[in-house]
């Protein structure tokens, strides 16, 4: 079997069985969840941007956050939030899918490239599958702002100030499944497959790619753990460019309960034409950004944390 430990000194990449797994899980998952609570706001308004006409109520990422505190106050920017944060668990599965793959493709000696693209193809295909009735439920409580009366609110739901949170989210619920069944809760599945497949894949490659040039270009004295960071912001910046649109046909074919990804499309292009490549853009590329970074720093720390000792002299900061 291949290992990651390029020269004598240096552990480029962690690998899956260089770590204590006691300490990966649980550190992993604290900071999941660290990140979701800081960058949250982003997804409420990136949802937002996605799913409304033209610039019916928002002319952009400020505009949004804006309205959205000044009519909801800070919990409009944590809309859904606790629904969500459900996702976590699937954080679990798709890292450990992830790892798990990329610990099987090294003993073919696949390129190091082709396995994190691989891997994070299949990690997002197991993870989505657990967590798409999540986003669908969050994403319609995204929606449902007290300024936004003109928009979506396809189930009906009462937006009554009396009303607990909890409430609102077992009615919505109750209604996805009055008119869809079970199917309801995974409306945009094969949307969300296309959309996040493909993004965990290139985003995984991306983020080798420009380690490599990166390690390359920079002195050695940089450090690593600054080197990974930069990498997969990078990587997030190139795949949300390219996926942008994908990630638009999802958040419309969930939230707004249309037919098919193809009618989602021609409705979408109908209404926005080339805009449809742009739009909601600016809020998911700064969304990217700050996600990837965190991602990264808080992932590749923690592999750090939990390395096993007998590799612990070979780890670079």
């Amino acid at each position: 079997m291949t290992t990651a430990v390029e020269s004598p000194q240096f552990i480029r990449t962690i690998e899956w069985d260089m770590m204590d797994k006691s300490k990966f899980f649980p550190l992993s998952m604290l900071s999941t969840f660290s990140v979701r609570c800081v960058l949250y706001p982003l997804t409420v308004i990136k949802t937002r941007l996605q799913v409304q006409r033209h610039d019916q109520m928002y002319k952009g990422m400020i505009d949004a956050w804006s309205k959205i505190y000044r009519y909801e106050g800070a919990s409009g920017l944590y809309r859904g939030f606790w629904v969500s944060t459900f996702q976590i668990v699937s954080g679990v599965f798709y890292i450990s899918t992830y790892e798990g793959v990329r610990h099987v493709l090294t003993r073919y000696d696949a390129d190091t490239r082709m396995k994190s693209l691989v891997a994070g193809g299949c990690a997002s295909l197991v993870g989505q599958t657990i967590v798409v009735p999540f986003d669908v439920l969050s994403q319609h409580l995204m929606v449902l702002g007290k300024e936004n009366k003109v928009m979506l609110n396809p189930l009906g739901i009462s937006l009554d100030p009396a009303r607990s949170r909890l409430q609102v989210t077992t009615d919505i619920a109750r209604q996805i499944y009055l008119h869809d069944g079970v199917r309801g809760f995974y409306r945009g599945y094969v949307a969300s497959l296309c959309a996040y497949v493909p993004n965990s894949a290139l985003w995984w490659a991306f983020y080798d790619l420009y380690q490599d040039h990166l390690h390359a270009v920079l002195p050695n004295w940089v450090s690593h753990l600054f080197i990974q960071c930069m990498a997969g912001t990078l990587g997030g910046f190139t795949t949300t460019l390219i996926t942008n649109p994908l990630d638009i046909i999802r958040a419309r074919l969930q939230v707004q309960r249309l037919g098919s990804m193809q009618r989602t499309f021609h409705i979408l292009w109908s209404e926005e034409r080339l805009r449809m490549f742009t739009k909601g853009l600016s809020a998911r590329l700064v969304q990217s950004a700050c996600f990837s970074f965190a991602i990264i720093l808080g992932y590749e720390t923690i592999k750090r944390m939990s390395i096993i000792e007998e590799y612990r002299d070979y780890i670079r900061w």
